[in-house]
């Protein structure tokens, strides 16, 4: 009994405050009395019984050697197997209070079966030797740095030549080289978490402390992630608490009864999706979810999270007829228990991890996202701007007739661009199940596509707000996401996906490298409109300012495929503009139409005493710079 939960432990757990949940929970290889072997603990409060069925003794789990003890007054089953170790095969066999009898995976599993099998593996997470140290020790959080993010789905961004997925380890090898050639400073993993069914994404999952077993084991996750932290690349990991998958084996009526989610259907149900929400108002299973997020922290060193579906747990009527819900004890709309959840969720991962990533995937206009917790805030740091998602693209799918009319879905977002601290995503939700690719949404022949293509990017790119890209746009992959097969590499081999792969390059690169387009992202001092009125020929002006005046880029967008010439911008000091990075270049698949260096005139415009004239390439970003001055020759 020497590795039984202790009563503090327990108590903390009941109370909601066991944030390290997973130390006592699942299976632990150990030793008892000088013997080897595992324990298996598990809360399960209305069972009458629970065994531990296995490959060792025909799947039973009946017989007497078979069952866990019943810990009084706590919930928990636990009992030591001496003789059982790595790699054993396992599930409970619980009796619920009715007598029905049943078999579940083990909600604290380190491991799972492969895919479609679901049995439950013990694994041992130790003794992985990691080298990432130096890179933990200086990572910021990057409020006033650079923070340009590659999401991708690990099982379609490359496949083998049979089909099938690389391996965690396997993938070092093809995706550090990738990220570091493309100039992204973070990779985004869509859930990696255990998941029965391949086309949920991960987004419908079983297992919380598995890595998927479709790729490998957990240390091959572990040797991923440190490669890519002494390569200079941070990970986040895409993390779905808002609700699980209704399979049998996994949390759903774990003992017998609603468990993990709420007994109230209405409640309880995401008629939508087919899954099941969590019960916020229950402290154990806040528990088991805030432990899950820092296990993933601790035991795989993720920098960060998105957390999925945010608005679907703040809202009882997500995606819900009139029929489907009731209000809260208020008379409102709000999950009170969710909202407290999210909040304390944050103030433990910033607690532990002071410098983590905690990105909000929240659709709607909530206030205070990104505000403390103690200030009444849902605590994260950082939001996903959807808003600016879903103008920009409504604007850039307008054929070029109808773009004039539509000119304030370019001006309003910066409207709201600092009300939260906002993550601009191009994401994989917006080029699947008909929305077509990137690429595809532009109007226009195929080279006006890529040339709206390299505008969309660069705006994103010089608009406030950190970067999300989606994989297969950086290069125009032409077809939607098909969420099975790889990405279209062969596209690679023709030359305006090459020059679109070179322009996303050379764009991460600019980025990168002007601090006004990221030190002062949450500052309205970093923002200046220069023109946001010229709807008539599509175009938008603006500057984006970092802490030193001679850092301040001018922003140029054209996003008619028409010729600007004599095209005249008010600027903020006299002297010679240089242009420093254009959309048009021929090397990039444009048409090589540019701006040599161009002087200042003393003429007023746009509310600037000097200003200039310039060309815009049709369907250009231009982006100019002032030169230094020179230091005058002292002969």
């Amino acid at each position: 009994m020497e590795n039984l939960p202790s009563t503090d432990d327990i108590y903390l757990f009941h109370e909601g405050t066991n944030v390290r949940s997973y130390k006592m929970l699942g299976a632990h290889m150990t030793a008892e009395e000088g013997a080897a072997g595992v324990r298996f603990t598990v809360w399960a409060p209305h069972a009458s019984y629970v065994g531990l069925a296995g490959d060792h003794n025909g799947w039973d789990g009946t017989a007497d050697l078979d069952s866990l003890y019943k810990i009084p007054d706590s919930g928990f089953w636990s009992r030591f197997f001496p003789g059982l170790g790595q790699g054993i095969y396992y599930k409970y066999r619980i009796i619920g209070a009715d007598g029905s009898s049943f078999l579940k995976a083990d909600p604290y599993a380190f491991k799972a079966e492969v895919r479609p099998a679901t049995a439950s593996v013990v694994a041992e997470l130790e003794g992985y030797r990691w080298g990432d140290a130096a890179w933990r020790r200086k990572s910021k959080t990057p409020y006033n740095k650079p923070l340009n993010i590659y999401e991708m789905h690990f099982g379609t961004w490359r496949q083998k030549e049979d089909g099938q997925f690389y391996s965690y380890a396997e993938m070092s090898g093809l995706l550090i080289p990738y990220l570091k050639e493309m100039n992204y400073t973070h990779v985004e993993f869509m859930p990696l978490a255990e998941h029965p069914y391949d086309l949920s994404w991960g987004y419908q999952g079983t297992g919380y402390f598995a890595a998927t077993s479709r790729y490998g084991e957990p240390h091959e996750l572990m040797y991923l992630i440190d490669q890519l932290h002494q390569a200079g690349i941070g990970v986040i990991l895409d993390w779905v608490p808002a609700h699980f998958a209704k399979d049998a084996h996994g949390l759903r009526m774990f003992d017998g009864t609603a468990l993990y989610e709420y007994e109230d259907p209405m409640l309880a149900e995401k008629p939508g999706w087919g899954t099941l929400s969590f019960d916020f108002s229950k402290p154990e299973v806040v528990s088991f979810l805030i432990s899950n997020a820092l296990f993933w922290f601790e035991y795989y060193h993720i920098d960060g999270m998105r957390v999925d579906a945010v608005t679907s747990m703040l809202r009882l009527d997500f995606e819900k007829d009139s029929h489907q819900y009731r209000p809260n004890v208020n008379g409102g709309l709000e999950n009170l228990e969710a909202i407290r959840f999210l909040q304390n969720l944050n103030k433990a991962i910033f607690q532990y991890y002071p410098k983590a990533l905690m990105m909000a995937e929240e659709s709607s206009a909530w206030p205070g996202v990104t505000a403390p917790a103690h200030e009444g805030g849902l605590g994260f740091n950082y939001k996903w701007n959807m808003g600016w998602m879903n103008d920009t693209l409504g604007y850039i799918e307008h054929d070029f007739g109808s773009r004039p009319y539509h000119h304030n879905l370019l001006t309003f977002p910066i409207c709201y661009a600092y009300a939260e601290n906002h993550t601009l995503p191009l994401s994989h939700d917006e080029v699947v199940h008909g929305k077509k690719s990137l690429l595809n949404k532009m109007p226009g022949p195929y080279e006006q596509k890529f040339a709206g293509l390299r505008l969309l990017l660069g705006y994103q790119i010089t608009h406030p707000g950190k970067k999300l890209l989606f994989m297969g746009g950086e290069f125009g992959q032409f077809i939607e996401w098909k969420d099975q097969d790889q990405l279209d590499w062969l596209l690679l081999g023709y030359e305006s996906h090459r020059r679109m792969l070179a322009y996303t390059a050379a764009l991460n690169e600019f980025y990168l490298t002007e601090k006004a387009l990221w030190e002062l992202d949450h500052e309205m001092d970093g923002y200046q409109w220069i023109d946001a009125d010229d709807s008539g020929q599509s175009v938008i002006s603006y500057m984006r300012k970092g802490k030193k005046p001679g850092d301040t880029l001018l922003i140029i967008i054209n996003f008619q495929p028409v010729e600007r010439r004599n095209y005249r911008i008010g600027v903020p000091r006299p002297g010679t503009y240089e242009e420093v990075f254009s959309s048009e270049l021929v090397e990039y698949g444009g048409s090589g139409v540019h701006n040599e260096p161009v002087k200042s005139s003393r003429l007023e415009w746009h509310k600037q005493l000097d200003s200039l004239e310039l060309t815009l390439p049709p369907l250009s970003l231009t982006v100019l710079k002032k030169a230094a001055r020179r230091p005058k020759s002292k002969e």
